[in-house]
């Protein structure tokens, strides 16, 4: 079977890792891969070369991100997209694409998967983020496309409420995890050198991206947070970069800023997964509004403080710990989340998104897949409505 996998930045190649490497081992699939969005960027690290430093072959690489992250730069970065993309899958013709998330770059993917009449495989549908683009990007694509495998039950069920017909949807659990389960994460020492800073009684992962769907919000609601992590003594901060969305380099100019006048924290371009979790593993506090604080970190049993409204909707652990993005909520919630009672609360938690072997369970299910007549979908009505 040919098959493409296409990756647009760290976040989705972590996630699509051992898909990639079970594909990649498996004389049953033709695969090539495709690189494209913060992958290429070398303001985001030239991400594609931890792809290559996996041993995994990069076949093409579609430039298409804008200097700019203004939303008319962000337009045309998806109609180039689009273009390179349809050259690249005439080459190919796959039998399918692979594709995970909501990114737009992803989105420009699936556009032309589309109308070359290629199917298309998405991974993480049906997840909900009311204050980003990303919403609408990521329904949008679970309608392009012909495979569903969904992070819990519950999404499974609203990507069924599209119109999906339900034995094409497929919870599987969140990719993730697996990543969690099966990498060998630096201990507490090694991860000081990694990370370059000594560890401290309260250590903080800062992960914030901008909130798309509101104007200008993101550098308000980013300098309360920074004005709150002043206020915490004895503690080491290790910031990620931002992603290439509208307002990120503003984010990205203030975590360089606050870095350079705070011996006790470090920023990071990208970590990759391995130093990225290890870091969740050995830390005490992950606070921003990545879905990572959702979805990974419940499995290391340590608090997350969600800020605003760009993971609203998704499905939560108790581990998480929810507040709006102005120094009241997120000093309070600061406290909470060191108080030895929620501590105590959290130790036993079972992550919602925690399947088990999801890559497995989606190769098992692409082999199983009748190629001929999948272009033709009939909208699936709910009969109990």
């Amino acid at each position: 079977m040919k098959i493409s996998i296409i990756t647009g930045s760290r976040a989705d190649y972590g996630l699509l890792y051992w898909v990639i490497k079970r594909m990649n081992e498996d004389d049953f699939f033709d695969l090539s891969i495709i690189v494209t969005g913060m992958h290429l960027s070398e303001k985001y690290g030239s991400t594609y070369k931890e792809i290559e430093n996996d041993n995994f072959k990069i076949n093409y690489k579609v430039k298409m991100l804008s200097e700019s992250d203004s939303p008319r730069d962000i337009a045309k970065s998806i109609a180039k997209g689009v273009d390179k993309f349809s050259d690249i899958l005439e080459v190919i013709k796959p039998d399918f694409i692979l594709i995970l998330g909501d990114r737009y770059e992803i989105y420009s993917a699936a556009i032309a998967a589309m109308c070359l009449r290629t199917p298309i495989v998405h991974c993480h549908g049906g997840e909900l983020t009311e204050g980003m683009i990303d919403e609408s990007i990521r329904h949008s694509i679970s309608k392009m496309s012909h495979i569903h495998f969904t992070s819990t039950e519950e999404y499974r069920k609203r990507v069924i409420q599209l119109g999906e017909n339900p034995k094409s949807v497929i919870n599987c659990g969140a990719l993730g995890i697996e990543n969690i389960n099966n990498l060998k994460l630096y201990p507490k020492r090694e991860l000081e050198k990694k990370i370059g800073v000594r560890l401290n009684s309260k250590n903080i992962l800062v992960t914030y991206h901008p909130v798309t769907l509101e104007k200008g919000s993101s550098k308000k609601a980013f300098k309360e947070l920074l004005v709150c992590l002043n206020r915490i003594k004895d503690s080491t901060i290790v910031f990620t970069y931002s992603n290439s969305d509208i307002d990120g380099e503003v984010i990205n100019s203030m975590i360089d800023e606050y870095v350079s006048n705070n011996s006790n924290s470090v920023a990071f371009i990208s970590m990759g997964q391995k130093l990225y979790l290890s870091t969740l593993k050995n830390f005490d506090l992950i606070i921003g509004n990545s879905s990572s604080g959702i979805i990974e970190a419940p499995s290391f049993r340590i608090p997350t403080i969600n800020i605003g409204d760009r993971q609203k909707g998704r499905i939560k652990s108790k581990s998480v710990i929810s507040c709006m993005p102005n120094q009241k909520e997120i000093n309070q919630s600061i406290k909470t989340a060191f108080s030895k009672k929620f501590i105590k609360k959290i130790e036993k938690i079972k992550n919602p998104y925690d399947k088990g072997n999801s890559s497995q369970t989606i190769i098992n299910k692409i082999k199983r897949i009748k190629i001929s007549g999948i272009l033709k979908k009939e909208f699936y009505n709910l009969t109990n409505i």
